[in-house]
Order: C-alpha cells, then sequence, then structure tokens
C-alpha cells in the first residue's frame, strides 16, 4: 500500500504538471514560441480562436488538433503555401505545435443548427452544400465534412462558421492547383468543377450557416 503522504505528493506532482502544461499552451497561442518569428495566434485569429472575418483569418476553435498538427506541418514542409503561414509554422517546434494544437481543439467551438436535408434547398450555394451536383461529380459538401458542415475527425475540417472569404481563397487555391495537400486531390477536383460563382455561393452559405435559425 502507498503512504497518503506519498499518494499526496504525487497526486500534487501531477496536478502541477497538469497545469504547467497547459499553461504553456495557452502561451504559445496568446504569447507566441521561443522563437522571434513564432508570433501569437491571437493577433489574427482572436482570443476565441474564431479568427477575422473581414481579412480573411479563418476560425480554429475546436479544430482537431491532429487537422492543424498536418497544416502546420505542412506550411513548413512548402506542401501548403502562405506567405502568412509558412514563416510562423516554421518557426515552431515540434513540442510547441503538439501544444498550441492541443490547445487550439480544447477551445468551444461553435454549434451549428440541425438542417433537414429533406426539404428543398435554398440557392446555389445550399444546394451544392446539402446535394452537390453529381453530373459533374461534385459530392454534397457535407457527405465529408459532417451535417452542417461541422467537421469529421482529423481528416474534414469545419466549414462552418469559417468566414467567406478564406473559404473563396482556398477553393480558388485548390482550382489553381496551389493547395493540393489533401489525400488523392479531392478537393482539387471537386474545386476545378466548380464555377466563381458557385464558390463565392458555398462560401457564404458555410460562413452564415452558424448564424441563422435553421427549422428542424
Amino acid at each position: 500500500m502507498i503512504p497518503l503522504n506519498r499518494a499526496l505528493l504525487g497526486g500534487v506532482v501531477l496536478l502541477t504538471l497538469n497545469s504547467v502544461q497547459a499553461q504553456t499552451s495557452a502561451n504559445i497561442y496568446l504569447q507566441g514560441g521561443a522563437q522571434p518569428g513564432a508570433l501569437a495566434c491571437v493577433a489574427c485569429h482572436g482570443a476565441d480562436g474564431m479568427g477575422l472575418a473581414p481579412a480573411g483569418f479563418p476560425r480554429l476553435a475546436g479544430i482537431s488538433a491532429d487537422y492543424l498538427s498536418k497544416q502546420l506541418h505542412d506550411f513548413q514542409s512548402g506542401k501548403r503555401v502562405s506567405p502568412v503561414m509558412q514563416p510562423l509554422a516554421k518557426a515552431l517546434t515540434d513540442d510547441e505545435i503538439i501544444s498550441v494544437t492541443q490547445a487550439i481543439a480544447a477551445m468551444p467551438a461553435p454549434s451549428v443548427p440541425p438542417i433537414n436535408r429533406s426539404s428543398m434547398p435554398e440557392g446555389v450555394g445550399e444546394t451544392l452544400a446539402l446535394r452537390g451536383a453529381w453530373d459533374r461529380q461534385i459530392p454534397e459538401c457535407v457527405s465529408c465534412h459532417g451535417p452542417g458542415g461541422a467537421g469529421v475527425g482529423s481528416a474534414f475540417p469545419p466549414l462552418a462558421n469559417q468566414p467567406a472569404m478564406y473559404l473563396v481563397a482556398q477553393l480558388n487555391a485548390w482550382r489553381d492547383g496551389s493547395r493540393k495537400n489533401d489525400p488523392n486531390d479531392l478537393m482539387g477536383h471537386i474545386a476545378k468543377a466548380m464555377s466563381e460563382d458557385e464558390v463565392k455561393a458555398v462560401a457564404e452559405y458555410f460562413s452564415t450557416v452558424g448564424h441563422k435559425e435553421v427549422a428542424p
């Protein structure tokens, strides 16, 4: 049997380590990493991780740590191109990436209202989101990104509550081939089959889907 004082000491040590780890995670998001180029995430993505829509900075709150880690490593390697994110990612250590992505994943994600997929979609954006355009091999977005575009696991990030400007930029990057860091270039094939107006419409739909009442 472990003496009571040793058990208590072990518990205190464990709580202290957890507290230090949590503080480290928060500091990277709020204050940046150890290297000068590892700037604080909060400046662009907000204290709540909800992004900055007018500037096209995406919301990160609640996104899978594994997905975020892959994106940061892809920025580091050049598999994903961004003049803003590449130097920031390169300044982070592997441990800092693990720490900050876990902290971001723990941020409360915005709720996505239930969507009645049996009703007739209204407009181009909602039609693509809920029905797709199978005659052009465009599946409905929610088939991969989950109900309402809330995201699924570590492979399919949330679309709901993302700034329309950000979603347009990513779809256009897949259309022109400057982004191709997803498995089998799935998004590249889909985006290239979409028109410019469809890109804007579906981006606008997902940017507002979490901000309006939807009938059950």
